[in-house]
Parts: C-alpha cells; sequence; structure tokens
C-alpha cells in the first residue's frame, strides 16, 4: 500500500515540471485573448518543447479523472427540452455515419496508395476516431504503432488547430474568450450539488467499465450525469477552475504525444498524417454544410461532431464554447460504438481481399 502511494507521488511529482509549462502555455494564452486559451495555449506550448527534446511526463492517471470530470461536465448539457429536436438528430447521426465511412475508406485507401503503409497500420491509422481504443487493437496486430499514434495523434493537433478559423469562417459562434473576475473564478458547487457531481463521476466510470463503453472513463459519466440532469434531479455546474484545469491536462495529453519524436527520422510520417487530417477536416466540413441546409441544425455543432476523431478534446471544445455539447458527445459516442464494433470485421474482410490479390498485410497497395 506504501509503495504503490509512493510510486504515484512520485509519478506526480515527475509530472508536475509538464503541468507547470501547460499552465503557463494556457495563462499566456489567456492573457492574449486566444480562442481556447487553456487547451490551445498548453497544447502549443507542450507540443513545442516536445518537438525541441524536452522530456515531458504524460499525466497518466491525471488525464483519466480529467476524463470523468469531462464527462459529468458534458451529461450536465442534457436537458428535458431537447426531445423536440431528435428528429434532426437523427437525421444528423445518419449523415454522420455516412461521413465517417467515407473517411474511413479515404484514410486507408491514402494510408496505402500514398503513405505506403501496411494494411494493418493504415486501418488502424485511418479509424477516424477512438484513439485509445484503436491503439490497444493494434497491439494484438501487424501494425506500426509508432505511425497509428503519431498519425492520430497529428490529426487531433491539427483538428484543434483549425477550429479557431473554420469556426469563424462558418460564422454564428463568438470565439472571443469571456473575462471573468476573482469572484467568478473562485465559485464552488453547494455540498449538495457537489455530491451529485460527485456521485455522477464516480458510479458512471464504474457503469461504463461494466457496459464496456468505449472511452468509459468519459461517456459513462455522461450517461449518468445525462440522467440526473434530463430527470431534473440536479441542475449543478461544474466550477470554472475545473473546467480549466480539465483543458490544460487534455491540452497537455495532446502535447505530450510527441515527447522523443525526431522531425529528421518521422518527417514524412508527419507530413502524411498532417495532410490526411486535412482532407478529412474538408469531408467534415462538406457534411456539416450539407446537413445544416438540408435542416437547419447548427453548423458549427454539426462541424464539432463530424470531426474525425478527438471525442474528449472535441466535446470539451463544445462545451468551453458552448456549442451544444450533448448534440457533439452523442455524435461521437455513436461514432467510436460502431467503429469499434466494426473493426475486426472490416480487417477481416481486407485481408481476406489482399490474400486473394496475392499480397500480405505488409504488402503494398491492395484493392482494400
Amino acid at each position: 500500500m506504501n509503495d504503490t502511494l509512493t510510486a504515484r507521488l512520485a509519478a506526480l511529482g515527475r509530472f508536475l515540471p509538464t503541468l507547470a509549462l501547460g499552465l503557463a502555455g494556457g495563462g499566456l494564452a489567456y492573457w492574449l485573448d486566444v480562442p481556447l486559451p487553456w487547451l490551445l495555449g498548453a497544447m502549443f506550448a507542450t507540443t513545442l518543447a516536445s518537438l525541441a527534446g524536452a522530456r515531458l511526463r504524460s499525466p497518466g492517471r491525471g488525464r483519466k479523472g480529467v476524463l470523468v470530470v469531462i464527462g459529468v461536465m458534458l451529461g450536465a448539457a442534457f436537458t428535458p427540452e431537447m426531445s423536440g429536436d431528435l428528429p434532426l438528430w437523427g437525421a444528423s447521426l445518419s449523415v454522420m455515419l455516412l461521413a465517417t465511412a467515407l473517411m474511413m475508406a479515404f484514410s486507408v485507401w491514402f494510408s496505402r496508395r500514398v503513405a505506403g503503409h501496411s494494411l494493418d497500420t493504415a486501418l488502424y491509422a485511418g479509424v477516424p476516431g477512438g484513439v485509445s481504443a484503436v491503439t490497444g487493437m493494434a497491439l494484438d496486430s501487424g501494425a506500426d504503432l509508432r505511425v497509428v499514434g503519431m498519425t492520430h495523434a497529428v490529426r487531433i493537433l491539427v483538428l484543434l488547430v483549425a477550429i479557431p478559423p473554420v469556426l469563424q469562417w462558418v460564422g454564428h459562434v463568438s470565439l472571443q474568450p469571456t473575462g471573468m473576475d476573482l469572484a467568478q473564478w473562485l465559485w464552488l458547487p453547494a455540498p449538495g450539488d457537489a455530491a451529485w457531481l460527485a456521485g455522477a463521476g464516480v458510479l458512471g466510470a464504474w457503469l461504463g467499465h461494466r457496459l464496456r463503453l468505449p472511452n468509459a472513463l468519459l461517456f459513462g459519466p455522461a450517461l449518468v450525469s445525462a440522467a440526473l440532469h434530463l430527470t431534473g434531479l440536479t441542475h449543478a455546474a461544474i466550477p470554472p477552475t475545473l473546467i480549466a484545469l480539465a483543458q490544460v491536462i487534455i491540452g497537455v495529453s495532446v502535447g505530450v504525444r510527441f515527447t522523443g519524436t525526431s522531425l529528421a527520422k518521422v518527417g514524412h510520417t508527419l507530413v502524411m498524417a498532417m495532410l490526411q487530417a486535412v482532407c478529412l477536416l474538408g469531408i467534415a466540413i462538406l457534411a456539416a454544410w450539407g446537413i445544416h441546409a438540408a435542416t437547419g441544425v447548427s453548423l458549427p455543432a454539426a462541424l464539432l461532431a463530424y470531426m474525425p476523431g478527438g471525442a474528449p478534446e472535441l466535446s470539451l471544445v463544445a462545451l468551453s464554447l458552448g456549442i451544444d455539447p450533448a448534440f457533439v458527445t452523442s455524435h461521437h459516442l455513436l461514432r467510436i460504438t460502431v467503429l469499434i464494433l466494426l473493426m475486426p470485421v472490416l480487417l477481416g474482410a481486407c485481408r481476406r481481399l489482399g490474400a486473394r490479390s496475392g499480397r500480405g498485410p505488409s504488402d503494398g497497395p491492395d484493392p482494400c
């Protein structure tokens, strides 16, 4: 017991310099009035430090705790008034699945024909979402884990960097940071509300694992919190300081993925991942524009919901900007669930096609 506690405290101590860098980057971005300051500031600071050779530490268990907090926050966005929007949600979810299929097909084609990766690598790197689950599944395959991890990391980085200019381009949303005084930053919920929120987090994390939900620590608490808020049992909100800290840790989590990356050695992988991410972003923009024109669904909400990957990051962006986080979260949950269920089937089908054409999973381009 003491050894475990000592090890955790030691891990926390090693992470503190990375957290301090993230807080400094977020604070600077906040001072400069950058959109999404705590998230983007922390992400830029740690990404640049990682690429410069700094050995930054991952949040580890800290990220797991933050996912629970984000899940509880997202659940609070579900209200009884949403029932009238369900037909629009159904149409949007259908379009999102079609766009996801197109993204997946393009990603695999691009990785095989343009980037020259193996079939396993192309499939796992091309999944538009669920990076944690996908990486775990890739461990038992012939995929190049470094390419898979870097492709997902670069995609999330590109998406988060693109959000402010793209949202400003489509309009309908203000990205100007809202200044808060000290009293607002120090606001805390009442003890009863805090108990509801904590209970939703603990019960949701347990339920997420029991139900084997994708990204259980995010979507489990979101479901329990949504149930509490939909039924009116609580209207509790998360303190702004906790929201800012969650953004910093998520930003740091993206940045530290580039630790140990040598631009000279992986330059080709980085360039291919960036090109693929930009193309997928284009597909998401077209799909969001289409559903907006056809049904009147909020264009910014559809855009965040259709973006390929980064459920915690994009849901947190929706929450921070007030862009229908319940809508965005529901889309990412469905996408990740469908992708994880279909991945074994898709991989088997592509391998069979490759075998018929006389190619193995590590060979060159094939019909898949």
